[in-house]
């Protein structure tokens, strides 16, 4: 019975609001996307938001709206892995972490399984053998499965070479546990060696800590998320 409910009222859904005068459409269109965006776990696309909103609705705009409403709070909507989310403000990192309200989101990552990771996010879609290559050292099997079940990479086409091997590819969840709206957003070689990530000779620096916020990606002008 609530299933067919909630079918029904989905049936009646009006997304185009036309019997709303224009400010007041667009106020509603503003609270539906950021409903939508407070509820999500995940970053949410453009065409979930496409649904909610009238044909003629910029959701590029409506999301700028949306994010000068917020200014001064601590939170922000961020373009991450082709979609927006609300993320807290970096300024409210060490609060969130004091209050112990979150589980840590650390992603521990092995010195291998880190090498591997950033060797195929710049040369994807990229055999392991490919990435053995980039790296003059074998790679294992157990470093990719790894790297997969942390949702970092995935197999991406075969590679025209004989035998036809997998290639693989990064991940949204990649994208977006590094706060990177794409690929372009990549920090370039040098930026990874002026950030510990890389030492000079392109090799991973041993003594950095391997954690979560190796790619830092600015959230707006108001600071960056968390």
């Amino acid at each position: 019975m609530a299933r067919g409910a909630r079918q029904s009222e989905t049936l009646d859904f009006d997304p185009e609001l036309t019997e709303l005068p224009a400010e007041a459409r667009w106020r509603e269109w503003m609270n539906r996307v950021e409903a939508v965006l407070f509820a999500a776990p995940q970053p949410v696309e453009r065409a979930a938001l496409a649904r909610i909103v009238g044909r003629d609705a910029s959701i590029d705009l409506l999301v700028e709206d949306i994010r000068a409403d917020l200014k001064g709070k601590p939170y922000d909507v961020v373009s991450v892995a082709g979609g927006w989310q609300l993320r807290t403000r970096q300024a409210y990192a060490l609060v969130i972490e004091v209050s112990a309200a979150l589980p840590e989101r650390r992603l521990e990552l092995t010195r291998n399984e880190a090498m591997v990771l950033v060797s195929i996010a710049y040369h994807q879609p990229v055999t392991r053998a490919g990435v053995a290559g980039i790296l003059g050292r074998e790679v294992s099997r157990d470093v990719i499965g790894a790297l997969r079940d942390k949702d970092m990479i995935t197999a991406g086409p075969r590679s025209p070479t004989p035998g036809a091997p997998f290639t693989y590819v990064t991940t949204k969840g990649f994208l977006g546990h590094f706060g990177l709206n794409t690929l372009r957003d990549l920090p370039d070689l040098e930026a990874l060696e002026d950030a510990g990530l890389l030492g000079r000779d392109r090799s991973l620096n041993s003594d950095m800590p391997i954690a979560t916020d190796t790619f830092e990606h600015e959230a707006g002008d108001d600071g960056d998320e968390a």
